[in-house]
């Protein structure tokens, strides 16, 4: 990073959330000397990778876990408060209590929302019916209760036609189920059905080819694509799929149901000047600063920025940004470019797991010297073991 003092003594920058972009960005900032302010009102901060194997009952939730007091990088001020509205023309905010806080650079990291009330009839469902989600803290583990359970019969697998954190994720908890029916001796008398309103089982043909090939081997149903959940009727066990090439409803029966649900930005954004018309934050893809407003810089899953909304992604995204923010508080132009590298670490059962990494022309990008599209026992001690600790006592930090 360029060393720029003037910009560091008098330079306010804040940071609109403290998940894994908000803590890995003002940790790096901090270190320069910038006067830097995190806003975040949650007490808690979680390593959502870990769900998937939360939900396969590999690990308890509470291993995924920490209090956010304990992540706020030394020197950096955390203002416990949320958003209400932005002003951008006068690089201003207004928080939630009606304060008004100025800003040299503003740096948006707020994550997404899950719209669980856009499937209709899901709410106050989940954890009963056979129904579960992995997608947050609260109902992770109604997922492990539904598999352990299970005593045969259909079990549907969701994707919806929204951007979602981490897109392997709904398939994963899938291949992880599969597994322990088999260990539960149920596999027999069961079907597995997985529902996508994507138009395929992953982008990047390399690993789907895997994928599908997984898919075959396990004697899960053919994938519907294109598919999208609108309602659930728990009494009758019956999911409902919006068929977006045929536009016709279609009604698959469950007796165990795992529920990704729609995703969008956080309400506070898309209503804002920030926004572009889908919602997001509008950055360009390289720089990720603002097309509109260029003290403003946004990244991690409420950014538009063109790739998938995982934790590798923003640990490439975080340094860029702490780059460019430096350079234009020191009067320059962004001088950093981040080329949309992704990571998707897709688990394939208990102890197998394809290390999916590209950049935003689909193209791999492979950290290590082997074919990653091969399943492999080692990648998955990796997401088990290693990166967590690489995210806990690495990242957060600014140092990974």
């Amino acid at each position: 990073m360029h060393d720029h003092p003037t910009a560091k003594a008098t330079s306010r920058v804040v940071i609109v959330g403290g998940g894994t972009a908000g803590i890995s960005v003002a940790a790096r900032l901090a270190r320069t000397g910038v006067h830097v302010q995190i806003l975040d009102p949650s007490e808690t901060h979680d390593y959502q990778p870990l769900w998937t194997l939360v939900g396969a009952g590999v690990l308890p939730r509470e291993s995924a876990r920490r209090q956010e007091r304990d992540l706020i990088p030394k020197g950096v001020e955390w203002i416990r408060e949320a958003v209400r509205d932005f002003d951008p023309d006068a690089n201003a905010l207004t928080t939630n209590t009606g304060r008004r806080i100025q800003y040299d650079a503003l740096v948006v990291c707020a994550g997404l929302q899950l719209d669980w009330n856009k499937v209709r009839g899901l709410e106050g469902n989940i954890g009963r019916f056979g129904i579960c989600s992995n997608y947050s803290y609260d109902t992770v583990s109604t997922t492990w209760d539904a598999i352990r359970g299970f005593q045969g019969g259909d079990a549907v697998f969701t994707h919806p036609a929204t951007p979602i954190k981490c897109g392997g994720a709904p398939q994963k908890i899938m291949y992880l189920a599969d597994d322990a029916f088999r260990r539960q001796g149920v596999r027999g008398r069961s079907r597995i059905h997985f529902y996508s309103g994507e138009p395929s089982i992953f982008k990047v043909e390399k690993y789907a080819a895997t994928l599908r090939a997984v898919i075959e081997r396990k004697g899960i149903e053919p994938p519907h694509f294109r598919h999208n959940l609108v309602e659930v009727r728990a009494d009758s066990r019956e999911a409902v799929f919006q068929d977006l090439e045929q536009n016709r409803e279609v009604v698959q029966r469950f007796d165990l149901l795992h529920v990704t649900p729609p995703m969008s930005a956080p309400d506070f954004i898309k209503g804002s000047p920030l926004a572009a018309s889908t919602g997001w934050v509008e950055v360009d893809k390289h720089t990720c600063r603002h097309v509109r407003y260029p003290r403003i810089f946004a990244l991690g899953d409420c950014s538009n920025l063109p790739t998938s909304k995982t934790g590798a992604a923003i640990r490439k995204q975080a340094p860029t940004v702490a780059t460019n923010v430096l350079d234009v508080l020191a009067g320059r132009e962004p001088s950093a470019r981040y080329d949309g590298y992704t990571s998707c670490p897709l688990v394939t059962g208990y102890g197998s797991l394809v290390l999916a990494e590209f950049d935003y022309d689909a193209k791999p990008q492979e950290t290590f010297p082997f074919d990653q599209s091969k399943e492999r026992r080692s990648m998955y001690l990796l997401k088990r073991w290693v990166l967590p600790a690489l995210y806990w006592h690495g990242m957060l930090r600014g140092r990974a």
